[in-house]
């Protein structure tokens, strides 16, 4: 008897851990009310939902150009709208990241922000992408950075709880530069 809760102490309080971190990393990670910006950025990944977001940001005259990473692919229609004509009011800059990762989307997105004298961005991703997210902008780019979350549809969420933890750890811990 002794031993079975000993064994289920071992087995629990690292599962309880990993519950509580993910719950609040990536579930319900801080989100920035977003203030004036130099650009907002949407990320590529789960594309309605971010692309939407970005635009009610537009609309809501949050920034003056919306940057699209991978906004050109064929796939994602929408996007190249945007990319080849622009938005009602708002300038678009659309290009594609190397290496294409959320890395490269920071570099990408520090190198024309050099160019282009932006000093603060909204970064739009899914709400679990949020933290690694926030955290590789900074990392690449001198400016303020806010992260904005879009909801992803459950099967990508749950998908990621899982899969989003290890990613951090790899970020944090092993590739720390931009």
């Amino acid at each position: 008897m002794r031993l079975r809760r000993l064994v289920l102490l071992v087995v629990a309080a690292p599962l309880t851990v990993w519950a509580g971190l993910d719950l609040y990393l990536f579930a319900l990670p801080s989100i920035d009310r977003p203030l004036r910006a130099d650009a907002v950025i949407v990320l590529a990944g789960d594309r309605t939902p971010r692309l939407d977001r970005g635009l009610a940001l537009m609309r809501a005259s949050v920034a003056r150009t919306l940057v699209i990473s991978d906004g050109r692919d064929p796939l994602w229609p929408a996007a190249n709208r945007l990319c080849a004509r622009g938005g009602a009011g708002f300038r678009v800059v659309c290009f594609r990241p190397e290496p294409y990762s959320t890395r490269g989307e920071a570099r990408g997105f520090a190198r024309l922000a050099r160019q282009r004298g932006w000093r603060n961005v909204v970064v739009v991703t899914s709400t679990f992408h949020v933290t690694r997210a926030r955290m590789l902008f900074r990392r690449c780019f001198t400016g303020r950075v806010q992260g904005v979350g879009a909801h992803a549809s459950l099967h990508r969420s749950l998908f990621n709880y899982v899969s989003e933890p290890a990613k951090l750890l790899v970020q944090a811990v092993l590739a720390r530069a931009c």
